[in-house]
């Protein structure tokens, strides 16, 4: 009999799962770690000691002032409304007070130099022209920047940028004014709790432009109650029609303690089909700026291609120190972070706010978290790879002595199965997100805490 040869039977190969789908919005990573993991120093650490040794060769400086004419129904920032009395003169003289207390602490057995420049808030143009001159002041005179010769970035809203604070701000330096607009449609504005009228939006940027600052941005908000895509590009086109040269993309997110968090009892957040309509929005609008000629540098900031370099810019985020000033400030050596404490409900903020314009001595930390090695390469990789530029990696390896696909073997893998990783990076030696990953720049930032981070966040009791 013969027999037939037969062919050995094949293993059953499982389908490989797709990863499960993965919320979009999940967190607005601006710092790493966040401020909730933060927590009292024991030892209040001594500031002259902790910048001690630190390269203080590329500095930023960043002041914050916590008053506002009104707080949006979005905000969780760290702001009040209104400075009844003396409180923002008080502020100033704490901040004097902070500024000369912190110069010291950096020393002068070494070069100190200021490579950038910013004042947020809040709204610092809440501050009048006189008050405004003399936070320059500070800034320069008390920190030694020159505000001329670096560029300066300074927040402002409709209602507060006013002619005389303006050419203040033009004549001290400021390369970049950042008007807070979130919608030229007057409902969705009301709907974001925002009380503005577009008439009186488009008459602050007839007065920003007037004063010939080199870089206008405009920020708007997708998400908002009742915003469908054509009245999206209505305020995309309203802000075009000025020419800026950036553009902030913001995602609407409703959070614990803010207005729009206590009127929706936190529903949406969790509502699947409000996470479609932002993604849907954010694509529509990505798609509208690119295609007028603005080029994408993370999830949220557009730069018109043309635009102007705003003067020179050696700062990096990922490497070099920040001396933050206010009580709502961060700042940042190789080996801690620190600031003071945080709240987003409004008798917690005036608190500390009082407390701090009480404060005679700034000469050390009194909350932060230390940094080890492990946690500045997640720093390194997440702040990088959230912009589009992505991370050189041959910069990661030259600064850690290891390759980011070695540290984060896991992560980066799980990024590259969700289609988040771009490819072609290898080819310029770039690790950087696709477009799939960018516009889930809110999930990724958030994968990339530590669970040390994470425990710290978890057990934060918001006040």
């Amino acid at each position: 009999m013969t027999t037939t040869p037969t062919t050995p039977t094949a293993r059953p190969v499982a389908p490989t799962a797709a990863p499960a789908p993965v919320r979009p919005y999940q967190s607005y990573v601006y710092a790493y770690p966040h401020k909730t993991a933060y927590r009292p120093l024991p030892d209040r650490p001594s500031l002259r000691e902790e910048w001690a040794g630190e390269d203080k060769r590329a500095l930023q400086l960043y002041a914050h002032i916590p008053f506002c004419e009104v707080r949006c129904g979005f905000c969780n920032l760290f702001t009040r409304i209104g400075a009844p009395g003396e409180l923002t003169t008080r502020y100033l003289d704490a901040l004097d007070r902070q500024a000369t207390a912190v110069r010291d602490a950096l020393g002068d057995t070494g070069p100190v130099r200021f490579a950038a420049a910013a004042f947020g808030g809040g709204t610092p143009t809440f501050l009048t022209a006189g008050e405004l001159e003399r936070l320059c002041d500070i800034a320069e005179k008390r920190m030694g920047v020159d505000l001329r010769a670096v560029p300066l970035s300074v927040e402002s809203s409709p209602a507060t940028a006013t002619a005389d604070r303006l050419a203040l701000l033009a004549d001290r330096g400021t390369t970049r004014i950042s008007l807070g607009v979130q919608s030229f449609v007057d409902g969705e504005a009301r709907a974001a709790v925002r009380p503005q009228r577009r008439s009186d939006v488009e008459a602050a940027l007839g007065r920003i432009r007037a004063t010939r600052i080199p870089v206008l941005n405009i920020d708007l908000i997708y998400g908002i109650d009742g915003q469908t895509e054509r009245s999206w590009l209505t305020s995309l086109d309203a802000a075009l029609a000025w020419h800026p040269e950036e553009l902030y993309l913001y995602p609407l997110y409703v959070r614990p303690l803010t207005g729009l968090g206590r009127l929706a009892g936190g529903g949406a957040a969790s509502d699947a089909a409000w996470d479609a309509q932002r993604l849907c929005l954010y694509r529509a609008g990505r798609d509208h700026l690119l295609a007028h000629g603005y080029d994408q540098v993370s999830l949220r900031m557009f730069r018109r291609a043309d635009a102007p370099p705003q003067g020179p810019d050696d700062y990096a985020c990922q490497t070099d120190g920040m001396i933050g000033l206010g009580c709502g400030a961060r700042s940042y050596t190789s080996r801690l972070h620190y600031s003071f404490d945080y709240a987003v409900g409004m008798p917690e903020i005036r608190a500390i706010i009082d407390r701090f314009t009480a404060t005679e001595d700034f000469a050390r930390a009194e909350f932060g978290r230390r940094v080890d090695g492990e946690e500045a390469r997640r720093r390194h990789l997440l702040q990088s790879l959230l912009q589009a530029a992505g991370l050189p990696r041959a910069e990661y390896r030259q600064r850690f002595g290891t390759d980011p696909h070695d540290d984060f073997p896991d992560e980066l893998a799980r990024f590259a199965a969700l289609g988040w990783l771009d490819g072609s990076g290898d080819r310029d030696g770039r690790l950087r997100l696709s477009p799939e990953g960018l516009a889930h720049s809110d999930a990724l930032g958030p994968a990339l805490f530590s669970p040390a981070v994470r425990a710290a966040m978890a057990v934060y009791e918001a006040k």
